[in-house]
């Protein structure tokens, strides 16, 4: 994965206004555990408005790319809310979701804000890969991670 490009996504996504959260590997690197990725994968507020601010940063990196019309709010608020974009370059993918079935969305998945190089990031918190109505006396699954947690922090 190229950073420099990684970055350039970033910033197109503060600059939009886009309001996401980023979970999986790539969070896990915000918070210093490295894990070999190609992809970042990410959580975006579930309204058409928001959706429409994930296409104008994308078209922002990505000028040329027409693929980028494919993303709709039909599917992102539809009954599969997940979307793969993979840019011409070739060198990185993007798994964007809306929610993870009854278990997670935006808003459940607690996050923080790092900086790097300038740049807000909102950036899923080790604990809140967890969403918060299921930290509590909650069933877990082996080694007491829940299936919530195996989905959107995979293990080290």
């Amino acid at each position: 994965m190229d950073r420099e490009e990684v970055m350039r996504v970033l910033r197109a996504f503060e600059s939009a206004g886009l309001e996401y959260v980023l979970i999986g590997a790539a969070a896990m690197g915000f918070h210093g555990l490295v894990r070999a990725t190609e992809g970042l994968d990410i959580f975006i507020r579930a309204t058409p408005e928001n959706i429409e601010k994930l296409r104008s940063a994308l078209r922002a990196v990505y000028e040329d790319d027409s693929t980028i019309n494919e993303i709709s709010s039909a599917d992102l608020l539809g009954e599969y809310p997940t979307v793969r974009y993979v840019p011409p370059t070739g060198d990185l993918y993007f798994d964007v979701m809306t929610r993870l079935g009854e278990v997670a969305n935006f808003e459940t998945i607690d996050a923080e804000v790092k900086e790097v190089d300038g740049t807000e990031v909102r950036v899923a918190t080790p604990s809140g890969a967890l969403p918060n109505e299921k930290r509590n006396g909650s069933p877990t699954g082996p080694r007491g991670c829940s299936s919530a947690t195996k989905a959107l922090w995979p293990k080290r």
